[in-house]
């Protein structure tokens, strides 16, 4: 059974992980919270703490439970303990703490050859491309978390009028920088991979950077906006980085 606290719920992955839940569903408040936890298990972790992964409404905390249950003094086994440890993070969260979030234009290059679905999202509406551009590039996204490819940004946000469904079926391949739409969702594909998100544009900027620490260009709690640029702007921002 899960470990009921008072802001969050605490069950275990496996025998060396566990999940601690923030909240339901995708939403700001709930995102902060996560924010909160992650500083404060970065700057207090515990003995035998392999990594910890943020995501929209949870955080899972990895860890040797062999380390962990050598190192502490007590008889609680290795969940108990990692348990007990992040009970008393969240009892140390500062509630509704606000703190200035990073603002990134992103270049994007809309439709054609950059934003194969574009039409496709348009037409699931019955509005017009130019519609879909401009909803979008109106938009102010928020980078919940990173994932499925290095410097992926799950970003919500977007304006529910484009949320569209993904592929039925995806794509083998989908280029570096392409900006696509799942759901309510939008993100960016930082490398080439398969993928089922509807691809309306495409970046010149690159999200993975493998020899910058950290390796990406956004972070979670950023706050993203989309500025549409023509296919010559698209070169150009090419050209310079050559």
């Amino acid at each position: 059974m899960p470990n009921s606290y008072s802001d969050c719920i605490i069950k275990p992955l496996g025998d060396s992980a566990l999940i601690v839940q923030l909240g339901e569903g995708i939403d700001k408040a709930i995102h902060q919270k996560v924010k909160n936890l992650s500083e404060l298990l970065a700057n207090s972790p515990f003995e035998g703490l392999t990594e910890f992964v943020p995501a929209y409404n949870n955080i899972t905390v990895y860890y040797n439970p062999y380390i962990v249950h050598t190192s502490q003094k007590s008889d609680l086994n290795s969940f108990e303990f990692v348990s007990i440890h992040m009970k008393n993070l969240v009892k140390k969260m500062t509630k509704n703490k606000n703190e200035s979030a990073r603002v990134i234009s992103i270049p994007v290059c809309y439709g054609g050859e950059y934003g194969p679905d574009l039409d496709t999202v348009a037409q699931y509406h019955n509005i017009s491309p130019e519609e879909v551009i401009r909803i979008h590039s109106k938009s102010e996204c928020l980078v919940y978390m990173l994932g499925f490819a290095p410097g992926f940004p799950f970003m919500g946000g977007m304006d529910e009028r484009i949320a569209t469904p993904r592929k039925e079926t995806p794509r083998l391949s989908i280029r570096p920088g392409s900006v696509g739409i799942a759901g309510k969702q939008t993100g960016i594909y930082p490398l080439e991979t398969p993928g089922g998100w509807q691809i309306i544009g495409r970046t010149p900027l690159d999200l993975f950077l493998p020899q910058m620490s950290p390796p990406t260009l956004l972070q979670a709690g950023d706050i993203i906006r989309f500025v549409p640029i023509s296919s010559s702007d698209y070169l150009n921002y090419k050209e310079l980085k050559k």
